[in-house]
């Protein structure tokens, strides 16, 4: 056996935003040698700096060709093995990377499904799933059509930005017109108008499925349902709120049974998701609203472990440590056993022609959200049993909770919501674009 099949796992990560230490904490403990490469906003962040090996920062403004370029200079003396990308905006670069250096993983035709909202959406309908109507704003006579065939209000969204970033809900042709206009005259190529979509607004609850992939196949999966839908909440402000769905209920089922479709439609081998759906007040079925291969933000990951006892970002790492290269270059499965890690006690359960990640606990897991007035919010008059997690982040407010009852969690996030409303909130506008 040659010293490179013995050596340490290299894994480069990327980050624009902080995010991501459970799957760099847990790449080391499995022996990898970690390198993260992030912007220069963000790298005083606590960052697990005792797991990595090498921390770069590279300007806010760094675009591909430089990281490309930054890769290349570390594998001049330890070449990566894996390239992952912890932050949505980082999808296509890591991508990007890989192909440059023919690694195993997504390549930039499968990342760019997972950015454009454009190519999920025509992804999605073609594989069978409802779908807004939609249509992109390049051709006037199909914006026209559409707009005749479907009644509004309608959703105009940027094809590549994430939550409800640049999303504008307008209300007749006249708005539409006048937004292309606008879009026609701004400076970036990229965000002219056939960068963004119009959709069909439909009014109803939005749930997230959050899983976890691989070989193909989806190994854990947990549904939730947010409170107000995200648009809503960056329009007019109020607390975000998520909670797990009832578990073995008719919407849990459907909406596991619609990720599996969509994820296996889309063609994802290997790692982390985070798809959103609607389900209509008008005819109670469930459209597909974006999927992104990531970790979900906004401390779901965190929901999730609360509920399940399963770590998003632990699991996703022992998937991409498991995969090892065979001598073709290609990526081979690994043995199922090494997902769980050393000392872990996740059980398995066959199906779906493969292991099957089962949670260690069935309960149930919530989280309020909000931006604060304060900087350090003080939550101590917030003292129920069932908190789990405080968060720490300037000028935001939040607790997670867990409970074996779904009422007491929705009980608990009701009245921090309104609480929080009167102790904490503050409102910004909504942003155009990220920061």
């Amino acid at each position: 056996m040659s010293a490179s099949e013995t050596r340490p796992l290299n894994v480069l990560c990327l980050a624009t935003y902080f995010k991501g230490g459970d799957f760099i904490r847990e790449c080391k403990r499995l022996g990898c040698n970690v390198i993260l490469i992030t912007k220069e906003k963000i790298l005083n962040e606590d960052w697990p700096r005792d797991s990595l090996d090498d921390l770069i920062a590279v300007p806010n403004d760094a675009g591909p060709a430089l990281l490309i370029d930054l890769a290349a200079f570390i594998a001049a003396k330890a070449k990566p093995d894996r390239v992952v990308a912890l932050e949505e905006f980082d999808v296509m670069t890591a991508a990007l990377i890989r192909e440059h250096f023919c690694l195993p993983g997504m390549n930039s035709s499968m990342a760019k499904t997972f950015r454009d909202k454009l190519a999920m959406a025509v992804r999605a309908k073609v594989a069978g799933l409802d779908v807004p109507e939609f249509v992109p704003l390049i051709n006037l006579d199909d914006i026209r059509k559409f707009m005749e065939r479907v009644p509004p209000p309608w959703i105009i969204k940027p094809r590549s930005d994430v939550s409800a970033i640049g999303i504008r809900k307008v209300g007749g042709p006249e708005e539409v017109w006048r937004a292309i206009d606008e879009f026609k005259e701004r400076e970036n190529l990229r965000e002219r108008a056939s960068y963004y979509l119009l959709a069909q607004f439909i009014a109803g609850e939005v749930f997230h499925v959050d899983s976890i992939v691989n070989d193909g196949r989806v190994v854990f999966a947990g549904a939730n349902r947010y409170g107000r839908p995200p648009l809503e909440v960056a329009h007019q402000g109020g607390a975000y709120i998520s909670r797990t769905v009832a578990h073995r209920s008719e919407d849990e089922k459907t909406l596991f049974a619609i990720n599996r479709q969509l994820i296996k439609a889309l063609g994802l081998e290997r790692g982390a998701t985070h798809a959103e759906f609607i389900k209509s007040d008008a005819d109670g079925r469930f459209y597909f609203l974006e999927i992104a291969a990531r970790v979900g933000g906004a401390y779901i990951a965190d929901v999730l472990e609360a509920a399940s006892g399963l770590n998003l970002w632990r699991e996703w790492a022992r998937i991409e440590v498991g995969q090892k290269p065979d001598r073709r270059g290609g990526p081979s499965s690994g043995r199922q056993e090494q997902l769980a890690g050393a000392g872990e006690k996740l059980d398995r359960e066959e199906g779906l022609g493969g292991n099957r990640l089962k949670p260690l606990r069935n309960d149930y897991g919530g989280i309020v959200l909000s931006l604060a007035k304060q900087e350090v919010p003080d939550t101590s008059a917030y003292d129920d049993p069932e908190i789990v997690y405080r968060v720490k982040k300037h000028h935001h407010v939040g607790l997670i909770v867990r409970s074996r009852k779904l009422e007491r969690v929705e009980q608990l996030l009701n009245d921090y919501s309104r609480r929080f409303m009167n102790d904490f909130s503050a409102i910004l506008p909504p942003l155009e674009k990220a920061e």
